[in-house]
């Protein structure tokens, strides 16, 4: 008996010409290695069909150039080489090709003043395309943090001296007197709100690079930030954090100003989105601020 052909669908001319911009595969379950983690992710990959006259593409010839991801440290020359697998097993039906990749970064994080230490863990989203030799790779992260809101600390400090001049009105103070109703609850009778905030920071990297600097990127958001959440800490850790809330009292308007301008001197960086939220404890609703940056010559 002779062997049959296998059918190939996807090579048959379409009965409706016209071309698309994007076909692929969303969900896949890759393996991705950064910053020496084998981290478990998820890709979308896929390219244009822009020869109308095909029927569809060949998503198995995608899938089989994702093997690069696993042996391979993730870097944009990496995703670029990827993308262009994908160009050359389509040829003649696409111009342009994407893969999106979403994991979440484990990175161990010291507390404050203790010798403790947790992981925390830090969404990330690569997206990267290729059209007509013209590579773009950007990253996508999300930073938690903690904001005091400085209006509510103005209002509860006017309450405190308030209730200090009802306390102590006509009377001769000691110094024991004061550091003991400062101490107390009776004295600080009103404290600001602060809330769990997260920034989510959108960058065009330079495609050149050898790695993505994710660790360097978040020690720079974190510094200007302040107050990035804690892991495992104890009543010193928890002391210090209360200081630098206090001292660090900012809106989202703030959060979003600082950011800027801590993250644009970067020099692999060539566009800059930023998004801050803060969660309200006061309100339910959220507070919002983004920002936006572009190297002049980008």
């Amino acid at each position: 008996m002779n062997a049959l052909t296998l059918p190939d669908i996807a090579a048959q001319a379409s009965r409706q010409a016209m071309s698309l911009d994007w076909v692929g595969m969303c969900g896949i379950a890759v393996p991705v290695l950064v910053d020496g983690q084998r981290l478990s992710a998820s890709a979308d990959a896929g390219v244009s069909l822009d020869d109308g006259e095909a029927r569809g593409i060949h998503m198995s010839r995608l899938y089989v150039a994702l093997e690069k991801l696993e042996d391979t440290a993730l870097s944009p020359d990496l995703l670029r080489r990827i993308l262009q697998e994908f160009l050359d097993s389509h040829e003649g039906l696409s111009r342009s090709a994407s893969l999106t990749l979403r994991t979440d970064l484990m990175y161990k994080r010291p507390a404050l003043i203790s010798p403790l230490a947790g992981w925390k863990r830090y969404p990330i989203v690569i997206e990267a395309r290729l059209k007509n030799s013209v590579f773009h790779v950007e990253l996508q992260i999300e930073i938690p943090y903690s904001s005091t809101c400085p209006c509510s600390a103005a209002l509860a400090r006017q309450l405190i001296q308030q209730k200090f001049l009802d306390d102590f009105a006509n009377t001769n103070l000691e110094h024991a007197d004061v550091l003991a109703w400062l101490g107390s609850q009776k004295g600080i009778v009103a404290t600001p709100h602060s809330q769990r905030s997260v920034a989510i920071l959108n960058l065009r990297l330079d495609a050149k690079l050898d790695e993505f600097p994710v660790l360097p990127l978040i020690n720079e958001a974190e510094a200007a930030l302040g107050t990035a959440v804690q892991t495992a800490v104890k009543r010193v850790d928890e002391q210090a954090f209360a200081l630098a809330n206090g001292q660090n009292l900012m809106f989202c308007e703030d959060a979003a100003r600082r950011l800027n301008i801590a993250l644009r001197p970067l020099p692999w960086i060539s566009s800059l989105d930023i998004r801050v939220v803060h969660a309200e404890s006061l309100h339910a609703h959220d507070a919002v601020a983004q920002s936006h940056w572009q190297r002049e010559d980008s």
